[in-house]
């Protein structure tokens, strides 16, 4: 019952009648209430596994089986993978391959999945329990009780007692990530040197540039300081879809113009490389490969958008924020008679990721 008890000018009590009290009272009257009893847990209700040993090994079956089968879905996926390879250009074959990989890979994690609720609502020890929580450090007691209580949970869900579900889910578990591991041989030429494949791009000695995507070649002229432009190499736009985009994603290249004042190399060799304050370098990222093409024009920093990797323009797209582990490559150019900007040669090392092996 609630319990109104007015300041010290006054020790009378007032039990509570239900009577609207004035501003006044309430401003100086303390209320306290009776804690409430504890309601307790509801009656524990058994489940069938629980009064039925028969049913109780079923289910642990179920389980064990249903790990297996996740393994079977790992192992689905790699033949899938080895067996419906993509080939270029054949749309079928891709539909075929990702149908496939995508339904082993699905069949394996969802087994995986449904076994674990499986496990938690048939076949582990279904009680209540209530955890005190303790602000500092427990008493020794307290912690030897802790370890007391990881034993009793591995006795409780069969983990080191029930070896069909122990090792099938050790299985489940091993077999799952191995479609992953299968399917990054993809990830590069399996014909060539990725070395080789990502030294050498489009780019060879005498190709215009020409703006990226119309493939309009680009006169020294027409770039003003401070302006910057992605180019592509003349002749790319004229190929096959499939091979226009490989090319590109190789060969795409920011051209930018500062003051030659401006720009700082380490040798003769790399100044020869640039005409009139016009540099080019690649645009893929050294870091992973994403575009850079965030130009700041006052400060002559480029920014990938992905990882925030800043590169300087001015001192030869040397490194100077992020993660990436190099500067961006740089394409030798210069100009032809009619003053169009043309390439002097390929670039002289690997474009893209640092994480492809490189020659010294």
């Amino acid at each position: 019952m609630a319990k109104i008890v007015k300041s010290s000018e006054s020790s009378e009590l007032v039990e509570s009648s239900g009577e609207r009290l004035s501003g006044k009272e309430l401003g100086t009257a303390v209320v306290t209430t009776d804690a409430f009893p504890n309601p307790g847990l509801p009656p524990h209700r058994q489940r069938v596994t629980d009064t039925d040993p028969r049913r109780l090994a079923r289910a642990a079956r179920i389980v064990g089986w249903l790990f297996y089968l996740s393994i079977a879905g790992s192992v689905f996926t790699i033949f899938a993978y080895m067996f419906f390879p993509i080939e270029d250009g054949d749309t079928t074959s891709l539909r075929l391959s990702t149908l496939y990989i995508g339904l082993g890979s699905a069949f394996a994690l969802l087994a995986i999945g449904v076994a674990a609720v499986h496990w938690g609502k048939a076949v582990m020890a279904d009680k209540e329990g209530v955890d005190e929580r303790h602000p500092v450090r427990g008493t020794q007691e307290t912690r030897e009780r802790a370890i007391e209580i990881f034993k009793e949970a591995d006795e409780e869900s069969g983990f080191s007692r029930r070896s069909l579900i122990r090792n099938g889910m050790i299985g489940a578990f091993i077999a799952f990530p191995l479609p992953a591991i299968a399917l990054f041989r993809g990830l590069a030429p399996m014909e060539v040197d990725p070395n080789n494949e990502l030294k050498h791009t489009f780019w060879k000695e005498g190709l215009r540039l020409t703006r990226d995507p119309t493939g309009v070649p680009i006169k020294a002229s027409d770039m003003t300081i401070g302006s910057s432009v992605h180019v592509i190499p003349e002749g790319l736009v004229d190929l096959p879809e499939h091979e226009k985009l490989d090319a590109k994603a190789k060969a795409a290249v920011l051209l930018v113009r500062l003051k030659p004042e401006d720009l700082n190399w380490t040798s003769d060799k790399r100044k020869s490389w640039s005409y009139d304050g016009i540099v080019a370098y690649s645009k893929i990222c050294t870091h992973v490969g994403c575009p850079v093409a965030l130009y700041e024009q006052q400060t002559h920093h480029l920014l990938c958008p992905c990882h925030q990797s800043q590169f300087d323009i001015s001192n030869e797209c040397a490194v100077i924020f992020g993660p990436a582990a190099r500067p961006l490559p740089q394409l030798p150019i210069t100009v032809d008679a009619e003053g169009y900007l043309v390439a002097r040669s390929d670039f002289d090392q690997p474009v893209g990721p640092s994480f492809w092996e490189r020659e010294k």
